[in-house]
């Protein structure tokens, strides 16, 4: 009995692992590590001597950078909601080949935070695409708590805020980001739930990277926000809100303010697949390593919405305005 409960737990694994093959694994590593290596070479390069003359250790972990990066990265593609769940029996017992020096779970969550900033550099560099001319934006509340538990929260006290989207209100953060036709994100920016969507201090990080048309939701009407980001080459067209007059608008702007679906279908798979959002967090750099492990499995998922199907633009600047 105890095998066949055994055989049934080890097949109710797989099944959850079905949307990852071993294969998937193996090129993410591949990737991670092949940059963690050039990453570490070039900081090594312009590393400063200490002033003091006093030698300073640096003692690597039993996991490598690329080990602790794919580790994370691996965790948003299935259905695990429970981090320390998927580490243990999934990691150190059917991965154990792909990771023999697999440590404890308390020392994998005191290693994560060395990767931060590596993880973020791979986003920037590798993993995030680029502007084609036809960008999307939109925003997505990321609730830490319930709202009834927002003044007993002791692990955001003082940095998450309390704000209104629509789906009512929110304690928590706000993820601001930017996708091409593609499906692939271009940029993002995490502000408090309370900051407005036409934020110039957002924009000023958004819209570096951008070019060409952008469309938005009715939530991004603002005259000053246009003329801004017109005066940067970027046109923004929004739809009109019930109370504003009607305005004459081009058709093919109206197709793609109706392709917005491909960064709703964004927002879907950050929260339900790559599991961005919950209530588990227990510091702040833990929250950060999820959104950012989060932003980077989504870049590696073979299922990315389009906005047109079959037809790129490729080096081209036929859609700037100057």
């Amino acid at each position: 009995s105890e095998m066949c409960i055994r055989d049934r737990i080890n097949n109710n694994l797989q099944n959850q692992y079905s949307m990852i093959t071993q294969d998937k694994i193996t090129d993410i590593f591949c990737m991670v590590d092949e940059f963690s290596k050039k990453f570490d070479m070039e900081i090594a390069k312009g590393e400063l001597i200490s002033s003091d003359g006093i030698r300073r250790r640096h003692r690597n972990a039993s996991l490598s950078d690329g080990e602790i990066m794919t580790i994370l990265i691996v965790f948003h593609f299935g259905t695990f909601a429970n981090f320390k769940h998927y580490y243990l029996h999934y990691i150190r017992v059917h991965l154990h080949q792909d990771f023999p020096d697999a440590v404890s779970y308390n020392r994998f969550v005191e290693l994560e935070s060395r990767v931060f900033f590596k993880l973020m550099f791979f986003l920037k560099l590798y993993a995030f695409g680029r502007c084609s001319g036809i960008s999307f934006v939109d925003s997505t509340m990321i609730p830490v708590c319930h709202n009834l538990r927002r003044y007993a929260n002791k692990v955001f006290k003082g940095i998450a805020t309390d704000g209104k989207g629509t789906m009512g209100w929110c304690h928590g953060f706000k993820l601001h980001f930017i996708c091409n036709d593609r499906g692939e994100i271009i940029t993002f920016c995490l502000t408090g739930a309370n900051v407005d969507d036409r934020n110039p201090r957002v924009w000023n990080v958004l819209a570096k990277e951008l070019y060409g048309r952008l469309f938005a939701d009715r939530g991004y009407i603002s005259p000053r926000l246009f003329e801004d980001l017109f005066k940067d080459g970027i046109h923004l067209v929004t739809g009109i809100k019930v109370n504003m007059k009607n305005r004459l608008m081009p058709f093919w702007d109206k197709i793609m303010l109706r392709k917005r679906l491909v960064i709703e279908c964004i927002n879907d798979m950050l929260k339900n697949t790559a599991k961005l959002v919950h209530s588990r967090h227990r510091s702040i750099n833990n929250f950060l390593m999820n959104l950012v492990a989060a932003l980077a499995a989504y870049c590696f998922y073979d299922n990315k919405p389009e906005a047109l199907q079959g037809y790129t633009i490729e080096h081209t600047k036929q859609l700037v305005l100057f």
